[in-house]
């Protein structure tokens, strides 16, 4: 069944901390996996999920420097994973697919923002690599644990950056058109919500259903490659400034909240579902038209299996 692309309403704001985003759940006996868990928000989702009871396993490019970052968190591990690399995606998933474990929780949280114009070894913007393809991937590949779960959730962090671009499927790799940071990260923001949409009307008969969300803006070193100017026009953009504890509470609330139960394939922020905005609205709430495009959902599912080769298990 669709949910609707409207608030609940939730009970809750952007004032709510991720704890409080919980809703009281216990989370003994679950298992997730954060991307990017060990820095910024994605660490406070770790410590909250791991504080209330679930195992958390943190992919990290360096996985003995996340260690490190995750030593005071009890039920939480790092492993080897990088999400430009597709045969470090493939290891990771078939180690962790290997335990037998179930998979609850899947948060993909990991991203890049402002990165200079570069791609990968096969050509690919590297922003929309990392942001969307490494995920679609990684999602895929760990569908069998998923499913295992019998309810799981995966939870894409998009951003509101996604009303500056819609995704161009004809050059998503900015070989036509001038490269733009902004519209690269953009681009790959939609590019995860839609990614939410079509999984979701994939994974519901089994279970698992799908969130995208726009986590609050805080201080990271997700904008290090961003020059003064570009930061407080994203400040502009994106909403005023939160704690940690506030922005990642939007994603907590996706990944383990029990008003969610039954629900899935929306855009959330706020720690509620979003409002669905016209495409010319100027304020900066709200879920734009193209990322609740079923049809082009449909279509970026199609051209993201073919870039990486990987389709879910059938």
């Amino acid at each position: 069944m669709i949910t609707p692309q409207r608030p609940l309403p939730s009970g809750f704001g952007p004032d709510t901390t991720a704890r409080e985003a919980l809703g009281g759940r216990d989370l003994t006996g679950t298992v997730g996996i954060v991307t990017g868990g060990h820095s910024g928000l994605g660490l406070v989702v770790t410590r909250v999920l791991a504080e209330a009871g679930a195992e958390i396993v943190v992919p990290a490019r360096d996985p003995k420097r996340a260690a490190e970052a995750l030593a005071d968190i009890p039920r939480a591990e790092a492993r080897p994973l990088d999400l430009v690399e597709p045969d470090s995606i493939d290891r990771f998933a078939e180690t962790f697919l290997a335990t037998g474990r179930p998979l609850h929780m899947l948060v993909n949280n990991a991203a890049v923002l402002g990165h200079p114009e570069q791609r990968d070894h096969r050509g690919f913007d590297y922003t929309f690599a990392v942001n969307h393809l490494g995920h679609h991937q990684l999602t895929a590949r760990l569908w069998p644990a998923l499913i295992r779960a019998d309810g799981a959730r995966v939870v894409t962090v998009s951003s509101r950056g996604h009303r500056f671009a819609n995704v161009d499927l004809d050059d998503l790799h900015f070989e036509r058109r001038p490269f733009d940071q902004t519209v690269s990260y953009a681009q790959s923001k939609t590019a995860n919500a839609l990614f939410s949409l079509a999984l979701d009307s994939r994974g519901e008969p089994f279970g698992v259903r799908s969130f995208s969300v726009h986590p609050g803006v805080i201080t990271t070193g997700l904008n290090r490659h961003m020059g003064e100017t570009d930061r407080a026009d994203a400040r502009a953009a994106y909403g005023p400034r939160r704690t940690a504890e506030q922005g990642a509470a939007t994603t907590v609330w996706c990944a383990a909240n029990p008003q969610l139960v039954g629900m899935g394939g929306v855009y959330c922020e706020d720690v509620d579902i979003a409002e669905a905005v016209e495409a010319s609205t100027t304020a900066t709430p709200g879920a734009r038209p193209w990322i609740l495009d079923r049809e082009l959902a449909e279509r970026l599912w199609a051209v993201s299996e073919d870039l990486t080769g990987v389709r879910l298990p059938g």
